[in-house]
């Protein structure tokens, strides 16, 4: 697929040490995914980053639910909620982008995840879909209309952030070489799915 790499924004998902082999919720084969990124982050003019900000008391973490373990789902007010192993905490070396990344080219790095009553996956709304991050109204002043991804995890906070970015309007596509899942109970399948429906474009070679 060709990019239009002066005009599209890259936008690359939690490439953070926690993410990767070693880290507290780390994806199979995570850190495979920095050369992609860093290539593609070479190609494009514009590049922005996300990245996992949590305090250490936040409620998606398991340890802070009595008799709860991690990967087990518990209703929160603004719907299901999965619980992690405490993870991307501010200030930590695992909250870190990974050392390899060629972070230096991002225009804009989002945290998100900060609140810490509210979990947030997407890179344009939190959990509950109604807060922003200002990724959108960032993207829409700067004139993009497409926007390129690729990070970690494909099921979660990379699906979440491609279904929300339909939502808002802007073309979208996903670097699946540039992307590793975590396929929790199925849900790599689903995030593929629902991508697919919403009109997301895959591209599988950078």
């Amino acid at each position: 697929m060709a990019f239009d790499t002066a005009r599209d924004l890259l936008l690359l998902i939690d490439i953070q040490n926690d993410f990767c082999p070693g880290g507290a919720l780390a994806v199979a084969d995570g850190d495979s995914v920095v050369p992609v990124a860093n290539r593609l982050a070479g190609q494009f003019e514009h590049v922005a980053a996300t990245q996992d900000w949590h305090p250490a008391d936040h409620f998606s973490f398991a340890t802070h639910h009595a008799g709860r373990a991690p990967f087990e789902s518990i209703d929160a007010p603004y719907g299901p909620q999965t619980l992690w192993p405490d993870h991307c905490v501010q200030g930590t070396g695992g909250a870190a982008f990974h050392p390899d990344l060629d972070i230096g080219r991002a225009e804009v790095i989002v945290r998100k995840g900060y609140r810490p009553d509210l979990d947030s996956y997407s890179a344009f709304f939190e959990n509950d879909q109604r807060t922003p991050t200002g990724l959108g109204g960032y993207c829409r002043e700067r004139g993009f209309e497409r926007i390129v991804m690729a990070g970690l995890a494909t099921d979660f906070c990379v699906a979440w952030s491609a279904l929300d970015a339909r939502r808002l309007g802007f073309e979208v596509t996903v670097v699946l070489e540039g992307c590793r899942a975590i396929d929790l109970d199925g849900s790599l399948d689903k995030a593929l799915h629902d991508m697919r429906a919403a009109g997301v474009e895959f591209d599988r070679a950078a």
